[in-house]
């Protein structure tokens, strides 16, 4: 039975006669602390539906994550499969728990079946952030260690928008977790009602047909996902949970295994974790999996800004809001990340092909009238926190804010320009963002244009030939 529905759900998007490669999954442990990092393998799986990515672009040129693994012909030295990527080990490493004990986080890397043994290697950044070797491991997917049975699927992906081929698609796997057997009628909603507003906002509105969006969620025995700063514990399908590095807003899984096993019975390039909560909250990890909380009344702005750090390595452009990982304020080499400098050469700009003559760089914006409102917005947030008052109460604070600061930047002399705008990545003073406004910056509905020329790259990779 599992088998036919395979077979029609492949055939539903153009998979059944193409007869592409299965889709083979290295899960490994990324353990260490501040100053140290090692890797194991884990196991090595073959996932119930073929691979789904795009045939024409095996190969990752964006520069994008914090790391990146290869895939190689170990007889020839030629890499077969790349991409970059980011983990939940490389955000934990700059926590201060991370400077007193260690510890071990799952990852997954998945890619087109091999015919022979291949060499997994993986790199990450160095001092002037370019990629070193850290680790490589020799997988056969003939070996007879390596998992080739899969479980019943526990629940049928529903196609909520079917534009092709997944070979030449984005397949968007919106993932719920926390809603019972009798909610599943609103996960279906809202996710639509999700995908819906992700395609309002461009460039994902004019690169609507470019993606396939599927939603599977596994019910679970309680309504909603675990939040321990209040005392909250639930069964959960994927791991999902609040309070991730005792943030209270973060919302992450630290089960990779658990997620990955739910995962697998839908195509997915990207997945978004959708937790049935009210409370305002969302993560995103480039290459691995986003979070939005779904019931939340900002739930369009955290889903698309969190997306945007999936799916193409978006940095945070603020610096106001405490956060449980850091930043170096004196950042010594350029920031790998699309979308911030370190601006250590104003006549070399990052993106200064976009930069108009006229406009100065540093850029002026009214910086020290937007830094005084949000020192007393953060004070009061934080007191909403502490004294566990309505979730309404959060949600009025933040419409607040964004009206003052809607208002602040009307008049701005260079609102629309492309320049570079000091305050970002975390840090007041050692990074600059290319401009005065923009979803990775304020809960603006609206992506600054280079992240909207960031996340078109990203889409050219999984739908384009080179």
């Amino acid at each position: 039975m599992r088998i036919g529905f395979l077979l029609v759900l492949l055939s539903g998007i153009g998979l059944a006669q193409a007869a592409p490669p299965q889709t083979l999954r290295v899960d490994i442990q990324h353990a260490g602390d501040a100053k140290s990092e090692r890797y194991a393998l884990e196991r090595v799986v073959v996932e119930p539906l073929p691979w789904p990515g795009n045939p024409a672009r095996p190969i990752d040129t964006t520069n994008r994550g914090a790391q990146k693994f290869e895939v190689v012909d170990p007889d020839s030295g030629r890499v077969l499969y790349s991409r970059g990527y980011s983990t939940v080990f490389g955000e934990w490493q700059t926590t201060d728990e991370a400077k007193q004990m260690q510890r071990s986080f799952q990852e997954s890397m998945r890619f087109p079946m091999p015919a022979k043994p291949v060499l997994v290697k993986v790199y990450g950044r160095d001092a002037n952030n370019g990629f070193s070797p850290l680790w490589s491991v020799r997988v056969d997917p003939q070996a007879l260690d390596v998992e080739r049975v899969a479980r019943p699927a526990p629940a049928r992906p529903i196609a909520i928008r079917r534009s092709g081929d997944s070979s030449h698609k984005v397949d968007l796997l919106l993932l719920g977790d926390g809603y019972t057997a009798a909610e599943m009628d609103k996960f279906q909603a809202r996710a639509r009602a999700l995908a819906d507003r992700l395609f309002n906002v461009s460039p994902f509105k004019e690169r609507a047909a470019d993606f396939n969006v599927w939603a599977l969620a596994v019910p679970v025995p309680e309504s909603g996902v675990s939040r321990p700063s209040t005392g909250v514990h639930h069964v959960s399908a994927t791991g999902a949970r609040y309070d991730i590095f005792g943030s209270e807003r973060y919302v992450l899984t630290l089960d990779n295994r658990a997620f990955r096993e739910v995962a697998q019975y839908a195509p997915y390039d990207a997945v978004e974790i959708m937790v049935n909560g009210e409370t305002y909250g969302g993560g995103g990890i480039f290459g691995q999996f986003s979070t939005v909380a779904a019931d939340n009344d900002w739930r369009d702005y955290v889903f698309v800004h969190e997306f945007g750090h999936h799916f193409a390595a978006l940095a945070d452009e603020y610096y106001t809001s405490p956060v449980a990982y850091a930043s170096a304020d004196t950042p010594r080499v350029e920031p790998w990340e699309p979308n911030v400098t370190a601006l250590l050469d104003p006549r070399h700009l990052k993106w200064q092909d976009r930069v108009a003559a006229a406009t100065p760089v540093p850029t002026p914006w009214p910086k020290a009238e937007f830094e005084e409102h949000e020192r007393q917005i953060q004070a009061r947030r934080k007191q909403l926190r502490e004294q566990r008052r309505p979730e309404a109460e959060m949600s009025a604070l933040f419409r607040e804010e964004q009206a003052y600061t809607d208002k602040l930047f009307a008049d701005a002399p260079y609102r629309d320009a492309v320049g570079a705008f000091q305050g970002a990545n975390y840090s007041a003073t050692g990074y600059y963002r290319p401009q005065l406004q923009c979803m990775m910056f304020t809960r603006a509905d609206a992506f600054c244009d280079l992240c909207a020329h960031a996340i078109d790259q990203i889409i050219d990779l999984y739908s384009t030939a080179p």
